[in-house]
């Protein structure tokens, strides 16, 4: 009876919230189409590996309100790439120009990849030239005799 009472006020209370409608992200369409167009090109600096337009970061967030602001000031798509790459870095970039400071980025892991393969392969070198670990019958003998003792 007491748990039917404790549902029932819950059901009756569940009415009071409702959730609101979603607010367009910009007034302008237009705008929209090209923040979505210049975001896809862009690095959330917090997920590191998802795309600025799909990131729920609230620093991606406030990147999106600052295109849009630029975007509104009537800057090229390379404007605003160079204003966010000289307040961020290279990093913000999905594809970031080929240069010494940017290398790890385009080379590392292939640089990885190779030294992996070089580690594996002295390691199966090395283990071919162990002794091998089989005992002879008179060695199997003797490690039994052990075992029964």
């Amino acid at each position: 009876m007491k748990h039917l009472l404790i549902v029932c006020c819950l059901v009756a209370m569940s009415g009071w919230t409702h959730a609101g409608e979603a607010q367009p992200m910009a007034q302008d369409p237009q705008v929209e189409a090209r923040l979505l167009v210049i975001s896809e090109e862009l690095r959330c600096l917090v997920c590191q590996n998802e795309a600025l337009s799909s990131s729920h970061a609230e620093l991606a967030e406030d990147l999106r309100r600052e295109v849009r602001k630029l975007i509104r000031e009537n800057k090229t798509d390379a404007e605003i790439k160079t204003y966010l790459v000289e307040r961020y870095g290279d990093f913000v970039l999905y594809k970031p120009p080929l240069k010494p400071l940017t290398w790890p980025l385009w080379f590392g892991p292939f640089i990885l990849f190779g030294l992996a393969l070089v580690g594996l392969w002295r390691y199966l070198r090395l283990r071919k030239q162990l002794p091998s670990s089989r005992l002879d019958a008179t060695g199997r003998a003797q490690a039994e005799q052990l075992l029964k003792d």
